[in-house]
């Protein structure tokens, strides 16, 4: 990767887009502390962010929701219960002893409010559809407070019907001020959710449109690493 810079703003959804190997998932890593780099700097509020893990990237409010959320994501072969508060659980610890009346009460409002279809909150995630497991991550860090979510392909292996509900709720978070970064090798869904769109092309940020200026033959064309005129 080289020459990237990039902003991210409060109420509103930032469109990654390019071909495959266009270094997108590597950006995202990047930023979160998964993977090193030579330089960059990463600002929040204005104010300089030292990040160099993904624990400093939670301590800094930032969401990651990966692609492979079955390995990445959650921890399939428990329950819902369990992956929810996983990031938050030292939160939740008074004296040695964990609070479970408290990650109950949490846990089930979330799972409420996102309307995670799930026989209860002690269901294995392995036995949820796609949709739901998606949504058991974003309540995750809905838990945790976040400010900047990050998805990665978030709707990729799951139906139509449980993409809306993915997508409703990605406008929700922007409602509440949060700053969202969607990831997506679909050119659809991020002409239709992004308030601007940012192309990438072997590691390298092409251009930027803005929502109501972006087009299918726009992107392609930067997405080959072919530049185009304004």
């Amino acid at each position: 990767m080289h020459n990237i810079s990039f902003k991210a703003y409060t109420g509103e959804i930032l469109g990654i887009t390019g071909l495959v190997g266009a270094g997108r998932t590597e950006m995202a890593r990047a930023i979160i502390g998964a993977d090193p780099i030579d330089a960059g700097v990463v600002k929040i509020f204005g104010e300089k962010i030292s990040i160099r893990s993904p624990r400093d990237s939670i301590k800094a409010a930032i969401a990651f929701l990966p692609e492979d959320r079955r390995n990445q994501g959650l921890v399939l072969i428990k329950d819902v219960l369990f992956n929810v508060s996983l990031v938050k659980l030292k939160q939740y610890s008074h004296r040695g002893f964990l609070q479970l009346k408290n990650i109950h009460q949490d846990v089930d409002q979330l799972v409420s409010e996102l309307k995670i279809r799930t026989p209860s909150v002690n269901t294995i995630v392995a036995e949820l559809s796609g949709g739901n497991q998606q949504k058991v991550v974003i309540a995750k860090w809905l838990l945790t407070k976040a400010r900047i979510f990050i998805f990665d392909e978030p709707t990729r292996g799951i139906d139509v019907g449980a993409k809306v509900e993915v997508y409703n709720l990605i406008n929700e978070l922007i409602k509440n001020d949060a700053a969202i970064i969607i990831i997506s090798s679909e050119m659809d869904e991020v002409m239709e959710m992004a308030d601007r769109i940012i192309v990438m092309h072997e590691g390298e940020i092409m251009g930027e449109f803005a929502h109501e200026e972006a087009t299918q033959e726009k992107i392609l064309y930067l997405a080959s690493g072919i530049k185009i005129s304004a």
